[in-house]
């Protein structure tokens, strides 16, 4: 008799060949994080849309070289309620790939532009698979772009209801909020478990609603070569090289950082210190924010250099050139890509006091927190770290290397297994 190994479809809203964002990367990783590990076998499905040219008859494509990865075109997507609205699409081509592969662990890292009809529609199909859905914001919470930033004054945003969503969407009815939220909470529920990458964000579905029981904190893992050592640092030359890394958008503080940068007296500053951008989407932005940042560009003058958009795989290049990470966002977030990457390579970070930031990174042990959206705290703790001479290397002392993408794998097996001993129904060991 010959067993089959483990079968796992990894469901992702993207394919990083086509987007290179945190979810994607992650959820890439993870499948093959799995095809690298002993008794399991990983299959990758993600979602493309416009301008990807689909195929005529169906809604399936293929990556060329790329065994077991397969593209899902979908764009009739309705992000008010995270839906498809071509549901026999779903139910002939998403269910075609789904029942020809016939998985024991259905794993959605993500369900934008897919709808979560999937969800209903796999466990309709299979109802002994499991199923596991990973979160990466607060989108089924909050349509706000899934920040839970009020969109008026953009403070935070602790608590939702369909009276508080109201009141940053005053055209969007309460009761139409309700809907939205009956609706979305009710297909998630249909998941057997759920990953999140961060503690902060699982007492935030649980405030929301979902089974704190069926959640378990997971984080993304790295796929990276090398560190990049030290910077070398000329003679008399201190630790002044900070850096930001990502998209340049109202909730990511940039403005918040540049205005810091700008303001921090020249006999601190000096001559050696130095701000690098690296970031881009600017010019997608609403003009007032556009115009903002160009203003506070030429306020900082010669201290900030914008570097433009950057791929994954030139982050050791770009970390070999700086001291400092900064994460100014005025949103919760949740686990950015760029905490991982920066303590992989020994690089302390500055962040803003919230969410999953403040969580991963520990004041005063691994880097520094300033209160989320405030200047003048940014610039104490850019001072400290322009003055202080042996900060750095106590903060850098104080790094833990983090988790590899094979590592990640392998908690996630070990919780689909888990899973499935819970349901009593061990998914493996199927005679051929």
């Amino acid at each position: 008799m010959t067993y089959h190994p483990l079968r796992v479809l990894v469901v992702s809203h993207g394919h990083p060949s086509f987007s290179l964002g945190g979810a994607e990367v992650a959820s890439y990783n993870l499948h093959k994080g799995l095809n690298s590990l002993d008794g399991v076998s990983s299959r990758f499905v993600a979602r493309v849309g416009h301008p990807v040219v689909r195929h005529s008859g169906t809604a399936l494509l293929s990556l060329r070289q790329k065994e077991g990865e397969i593209l899902y075109h979908a764009d009739e997507y309705d992000h008010f309620f995270l839906s498809n609205r071509n549901t026999d699409e779903i139910e002939r081509d998403f269910l075609r790939v789904v029942l020809d592969l016939k998985p024991d662990v259905i794993h959605f890292h993500h369900f934008i532009g897919l709808g979560l009809e999937c969800l209903y529609a796999v466990k309709r199909a299979l109802p002994d698979t499991v199923v596991v859905v990973t979160f990466h914001e607060f989108l089924s919470i909050c349509h706000h772009h899934g920040q839970m930033v009020k969109t008026r004054s953009n403070n935070l945003c602790r608590q939702s209801s369909p009276a508080d969503c109201n009141a940053c969407f005053p055209e969007i009815s309460p009761a139409r909020f309700l809907r939205r939220e009956t609706f979305i909470r009710g297909l998630l529920e249909l998941a057997d478990h759920f990953v999140s990458p961060s503690q902060f964000l699982v007492d935030r579905y649980v405030d929301w609603g979902l089974d704190r029981s069926k959640f378990t904190v997971i984080e993304n893992g790295l796929d990276i070569g090398q560190p990049a050592a030290p910077r070398p640092l000329p003679p008399g030359s201190r630790r002044g090289r900070f850096a930001y890394f990502g998209q340049i958008t109202s909730f990511k503080g940039v403005d918040v950082l540049l205005d810091a940068v700008a303001r921090i007296p020249e006999a601190v500053w000096g001559d050696d210190a130095q701000l690098m951008i690296f970031g881009g989407n600017l010019e997608r932005q609403p003009v007032e924010f556009q115009q903002k940042i160009e203003k506070l560009i030429e306020q900082a003058g010669p201290r900030a250099r914008f570097y433009g958009s950057y791929q994954n795989g030139e982050m050791p290049r770009l970390m070999q050139s700086i001291d400092w990470a900064i994460i100014p966002s005025i949103w919760w977030e949740n686990s950015p890509i760029v905490i991982q990457e920066a303590f992989f390579h020994g690089r302390p970070l500055i962040c803003s006091n919230i969410g999953g930031m403040a969580e991963k990174i520990t004041d005063g042990v691994n880097g520094l927190h300033f209160r989320a959206g405030s200047s003048e705290d940014l610039i104490d703790r850019m001072t400290e770290a322009l003055t202080d001479p042996s900060l750095w290397d106590r903060l850098r002392a104080g790094i833990a290397e983090p988790m590899t993408y094979k590592e990640c794998a392998q908690k996630h097996l070990d919780l689909y297994y888990q899973i499935a001993a819970d349901r009593n129904s061990a998914p493996v060991a199927r005679s051929a």
